[in-house]
């Protein structure tokens, strides 16, 4: 199973177990949902995913790493008590609670949401001092003499032995109480990924052509050498920050990130030739027509007819990242427009109810809603961060949607004419709404020309299915594409798809004849 279908299996696996009955009964009972065993090589995303399901299902999210707790930090510290049986006063010992546990009720509290999910990773690498007491957790949801919260499902993670020296094995009687799931490394389901979360175009276009060293672990002079999945992206994020910054991307970074020595070498050489191909290819004019525009570039253009294979497939790279972002960006900003839209209809539904009142109250009521639109979307990362299911992209939109409120409350207080403040503060979003409109058309426009310059130079060859390949499979841009269209897109995909049919039946009629 590759890491898209174990996440799709666990979002599903925690859907029926928190599925409840008329009576509010869960439908599975708690002690018999099986927690998840998540087994599979480090870095390939185990830990990633569950941030995303926590998220995506508006669930808490405890996640720990079972190697760094001891059996007092897991189970809690003994302390003693005095009870009274059969008459009798009797010392007896009790335990605190356990700090993963604490953590969980803290988290409910913080949050305000009353489910949630408990990932352990490093399952089946705790110390012998925890480990029987780890089992009696997977099998009874007990820590000590306190239990789980119902409402909590149990995921955990761990790698394979030849990955770990400190792995333990679990028994049959405890794999018997376990939903377990395989995870296998898969360089066509990351890249689907690296797709939506715009990792850096140069690590897309060399592994397109060398995909064996996706992901690489093996014994090397000074120890374990390896290439993970985690390692290309914290590459990805490294290098941007580094190209932003204006320092140089060199073997030193990128080996600090792929320790496999033949890999890091060859890379750093790529990236060099990746800077270049982004020098000489000038992309922003590509994007903005004026490579073609009356002639063009006539340089540019045969420098891309005669590029090879490689040179080609950066070419498209260069192009997507230049694209991406703004894809992201024009879905960012539609977003915060629309949050703040719902704060600016009860404002105009108060200017509406009562015009004759005085310009004081007028200001007080509008000055109070926009107080409100802010505190509800501050209480909502609140809660979020709390229940650590708060994604970066969310955030921004709500700090976003926060600043322009907050900026429509200062001028309604210091600028906006008395008794006019709502037509005021329409104003000042409607140009913002044609603003964000304008960026819209300009990227359209963009993607329209990088669609006109890949047709200009390799008409209808692979290098479109390639483009279109990789729009369709990236986020952003399908979720552009689907909101304010592409005719290039939709005039393409549709020939592709009939020459996808010619080539199926083709392919069926030659197995027809070999039969």
């Amino acid at each position: 199973m590759n890491i898209r279908e174990a996440k799709e299996d666990i979002k599903k696996t925690i859907t029926i177990y928190l599925d409840k009955d008329e009576y509010g009964n869960y439908t599975i009972p708690f002690m018999k949902q099986r927690p998840v065993f998540l087994i599979g090589a480090p870095g390939i995303g185990k830990t990633a995913i569950m941030k995303q399901i926590a998220s995506e299902l508006s669930l808490c999210l405890v996640s720990y790493s079972m190697t760094h707790h001891t059996r007092q930090s897991a189970i809690g510290l003994p302390y003693i008590t005095d009870r009274e049986y059969g008459g009798e006063k009797i010392r007896v010992s009790e335990y605190t609670m356990s700090e993963i546990l604490a953590t969980v009720y803290q988290r409910m509290e913080d949050s305000g949401t009353r489910e949630g999910i408990l990932f352990l990773d490093e399952i089946n690498c705790v110390s012998e001092t925890l480990a029987p007491s780890m089992l009696q957790f997977l099998q009874y949801k007990v820590f000590g003499n306190r239990s789980l919260p119902e409402g909590w499902v149990i995921v955990t993670a761990g790698n394979p032995p030849q990955f770990n020296r400190s792995v333990h094995d679990f028994d049959v009687a405890t794999l018997d109480r376990l939903k377990y799931i395989k995870v296998e490394e898969n360089y066509e389901i990351w890249r689907k990924y690296a797709l939506e979360n715009r990792i850096h175009g140069a690590i897309l276009a060399f592994l397109e052509i060398n995909r064996s060293w996706f992901y690489v672990i093996h014994a090397g002079v000074d120890g374990q050498e390896y290439v993970t999945a985690r390692g290309w992206e914290d590459l990805s994020d490294a290098i941007y920050l580094y190209e932003k910054k204006g320092f140089q991307v060199d073997l030193g970074l990128i080996s600090q990130y792929l320790t496999d020595r033949e890999v890091s070498s060859r890379f750093a050489v790529y990236y060099d030739i990746y800077v270049k191909y982004r020098r000489d290819y000038q992309v922003g004019r590509i994007l903005s027509g004026e490579i073609l525009r009356e002639g063009g570039d006539s340089k540019v253009l045969e420098m891309a007819k005669k590029a090879g294979f490689d040179e080609r497939l950066a070419l498209m790279e260069l192009i997507l990242d230049e694209l991406n972002p703004k894809f992201a960006a024009c879905l960012e900003q539609r977003e915060v427009l629309d949050t703040v839209v719902q704060v600016l209809r009860k404002a105009k539904k108060a200017a509406a109810e009562d015009p004759g009142q005085d310009n004081d109250r007028h200001n007080d009521r509008i000055i109070t809603i926009l107080n409100q639109g802010i505190t509800d979307l501050e209480l909502e990362m609140r809660q979020k961060a709390n229940a650590n299911n708060l994604d970066a992209a969310r955030k921004r939109i709500c700090q976003a949607a926060v600043a322009r409120i907050g900026e429509y409350r200062r001028k309604t207080n210091t600028e906006y004419p008395l008794g006019k403040q709502f037509a005021a503060i329409k104003r000042s979003f409607d140009n913002e709404a044609k603003k964000q409109a304008g960026l819209v058309d300009t990227v359209s426009g963009q993607l329209e020309n990088a669609f006109s310059f890949i047709d200009a130079v390799w008409q209808k060859g692979q290098e479109l299915t390639w483009f279109m390949t990789s729009l369709t499979a990236g986020s952003s841009s399908v979720q552009f594409i689907s909101k304010w269209g592409s005719k290039s897109y939709y005039e393409n995909n549709e020939q592709l798809l009939i020459l996808d049919v010619h080539e199926n039946l083709k392919r069926q009629l030659m197995k027809e004849v070999e039969l």
